[in-house]
């Protein structure tokens, strides 16, 4: 494969995951999107905020081309986790256009310089902060695909939808009745499971 091809499977995969990511918001409410629904605050407009921090870093800064965005929640001094959710002032089309242009940015570093392109980590260690593009690349695509997992996850708790898409839930067929059953099936295989392994305790 040339840099080319291997540029363009690497953008593929990474732009799956931004599109899914974004997916999840559609149709939401303001309160839906900004919701905190697990024990450490997950939601999921922070999570487009945190992923379009990390590329703006990893594929910017890193490689000395800063895009010149505010970014206050990243500033020395700022309260710990202030890039994981969104404050009452900070709309999601704020944000969402903020991730677009991070892509755009992105983007335009992938374009322009080598997958070997050595660029130095602001806030790894000094000795331990140089890395290649390809390198971050892959680190900021798996980022981004784990957040996109997570925000599968919320959206599924909020009103049942899931997959990359509205046209590619990537589910098998099937209605409420039968994904209720299911999910029953689950939860008494998990039980036998864990009473198979107590076999000298009961429920």
């Amino acid at each position: 494969m040339t840099a080319s091809e291997h540029k363009a499977d690497l953008h593929f995969s990474l732009q799956s995951a931004r599109d899914a990511l974004l997916w999840k918001l559609d149709g939401l409410s303001e309160y839906a999107i900004r919701r905190p629904l697990t024990p450490t605050g997950t939601n999921l407009l922070g999570l487009v905020k945190h992923v379009a921090s990390v590329e703006l870093g990893y594929l910017g800064d890193t490689f000395g081309r800063p895009s010149g965005e505010p970014l206050p929640w990243l500033d020395d001094g700022a309260e710990p986790n202030a890039d994981m959710w969104v404050t009452a002032d900070e709309s999601r089309e704020y944000i969402v256009e903020l991730y677009r242009r991070a892509w755009a940015h992105a983007d335009a570093t992938i374009d322009a310089l080598a997958l070997d392109t050595v660029g130095r980590v602001p806030w790894w260690p000094s000795g331990r902060d140089e890395v290649t593009l390809l390198r971050a690349v892959v680190r900021v695509t798996a980022d981004t695909h784990r957040h996109a997992g997570q925000a599968d996850i919320l959206r599924e708790l909020m009103d049942g939808a899931v997959g990359v898409n509205q046209g590619n839930d990537s589910m098998p067929p099937g209605d409420s009745a039968w994904w209720e059953s299911y999910r029953s099936r689950l939860e008494r295989a998990a039980r036998e499971a864990d009473r198979d392994a107590r076999p000298d305790q009961t429920e």
